[in-house]
């Protein structure tokens, strides 16, 4: 066992393989009972020696994977895990926090794919958190404040600051890395007053580009109480049980495509719930606070896979000609953008650039434009998992990143034994995210306006310029707007 003491009271964890692991530790009060729908409370102090050695329990969510329940019951959904190879403050390591994706609906910080244990082992103090999820974190409600799935995370890092040392951590070397809802709130928080001088660098893997207008997500929130037969207020909802709000919010998911004339491209691809642009929590989406220099003394590191769709086309099957159609009406810059491609690949393009690609691109391109330092890294390694179908798909970089090839649901994307290959690619890719978290350089040049220096991660990689240059001439006048209602 092993101890330390943070500002609620003493913890104890365990050893693993050499690295200091603390789980389940409260960074706010349960947002229950009087605290539902309100932004985080702090957590409450307790005496004695308080085990850390179980997970949380995860925040109510989708069922839309079908992961089932993780066995951990409870209210304690704002916790965080700790591992570190050294703890005590004397060591002063570099600091990675890891907010997890899944649509804004979906994810817990359990999940065996984000065990830090590979991170923590090559030099580093890991942080994963949960946070607020669909309807309890992002549904715009009456009487409670927008984006409290983004102020749980404000408040995490809030925790982060405070206590960190005492796991070996710098409070001063920080970096959030995130995967794709989690690399859309990455982006969020570089755009947040409120998250200002909190981290030091910023990893934004496969970002999203969906953020929502007020008005947007009140239509939305009013469609998932209906589904109740209440107002969408705060008071009217609190009395409802977390996990029936949360088959609600599926409910109204699963019927989106059908109010495509309503909610445009957020209902084509029922993203019903992200970061949303209120003028207060976020005043602005990402790429126009990077564009006028609100995070110019954060390090950028950004990238996305080379193959984003490529996934959702195997769990969905590919495109009718009509399907393909209408994604590029509703999402490209113009319906003949894709004109030059071959109509086999233009469905999965312009999702792939619409949702992840351009979004990412965009952001570093942000960066420079407000006086800041961006690096920038493209996956092209193809997943062997699946037969090969998936080539570089979403969600690869996962399990790649933390070194967890055999376990948890991303690592199926290596397919039943991970080979050389994928073990030397991961090796490389945590070596850069650690040497980013340690010095702000994660060993490749910098991304500059005109170059472009692109890493490319595969077996062998190289460093080019940005290679998907057809997507980025159809996009490179294009303002990624908050989505809004249509007409």
């Amino acid at each position: 066992m092993v101890d330390v003491r943070v500002t609620s009271g003493a913890l104890s964890g365990t050893w693993k393989s050499g690295v200091a692991v603390f789980r389940g530790i409260p960074y706010a009060a349960a947002p229950v009972g009087a605290n539902r729908f309100a932004a985080p409370q702090p957590a409450k102090s307790w005496d004695g020696v308080r085990p850390a050695v179980s997970f949380g329990p995860p925040p109510p969510q989708s069922d839309a994977l079908g992961r089932g329940p993780s066995g951990v019951s409870g209210d304690d959904w704002l916790t965080v895990n700790v591992w570190s190879p050294a703890p005590g403050p004397a060591a002063k390591l570099p600091v990675l926090v890891w907010i997890y994706g899944g649509a804004y609906t979906l994810g817990s910080a359990a999940w065996p794919e984000y065990d830090g244990g590979h991170l923590a082992r090559a030099g580093v103090v890991l942080v994963t958190l949960n946070y607020r999820l669909g309807i309890e974190g992002f549904a715009h409600l009456a009487g409670a404040p927008a984006n409290r799935g983004l102020l749980d995370q404000v408040a995490a890092l809030e925790w982060v600051h405070e206590n960190i040392a005492a796991f070996g951590g710098d409070p001063g070397r920080v970096t959030i890395f995130g995967e794709s809802a989690g690399g859309g709130a990455v982006a969020a928080l570089l755009a947040m007053p409120r998250a200002t001088g909190l981290f030091r660098g910023a990893v934004a893997q496969s970002m999203p580009g969906t953020f929502l207008t007020p008005e947007l997500a009140a239509d939305i929130a009013e469609a998932c109480a209906a589904e109740l037969d209440l107002p969408p207020t705060a008071d009217a909802l609190a009395t409802i049980d977390p996990a029936r709000l949360a088959a609600a919010g599926d409910a109204v998911t699963a019927t989106a495509p059908a109010r495509t004339d309503r909610w445009g491209p957020a209902a084509s691809r029922s993203i019903l719930f992200a970061p949303i642009v209120d003028g207060d929590t976020l005043p602005t989406t990402p790429w126009q606070a990077l564009a006028s220099g609100a995070a110019r003394d954060v390090t950028l590191l950004a990238g996305h896979t080379r193959d984003e769709h490529r996934l959702f086309t195997a769990m969905f099957g590919p495109a009718t000609p009509d399907q393909t159609e209408t994604a590029l009406r509703l999402l490209a810059p113009t319906p003949d953008s894709y004109r030059e491609f071959d109509p086999a690949q233009r469905h999965e393009l312009v999702q792939s650039d619409w949702l992840f690609r351009m979004p990412t691109l965009h952001l570093a391109d942000a960066q420079l434009a407000g006086g800041g330092r961006a690096y920038f890294y493209e996956l092209t390694w193809p997943a062997p998992g699946l037969g090969g179908i998936l080539g570089a798909c979403h969600g690869l970089d996962v399990p790649l990143v933390f070194g967890n090839l055999t376990s948890g649901g991303p690592a199926a994307l290596l397919g039943e034994t991970p080979g050389p290959e994928a073990i030397e690619l991961s090796a490389r890719m945590r070596s850069a995210w650690t040497a980013f978290a340690t010095n702000g350089d994660p060993g490749w040049p910098a991304y500059r306006p005109d170059e472009f220096l692109t890493q490319i991660l595969d077996v062998p990689g190289a460093v080019t310029p940005y290679p998907e240059q057809p997507s980025r001439k159809i996009w490179q006048n294009h303002k990624f707007a908050p989505l809004t209602l249509r007409p």
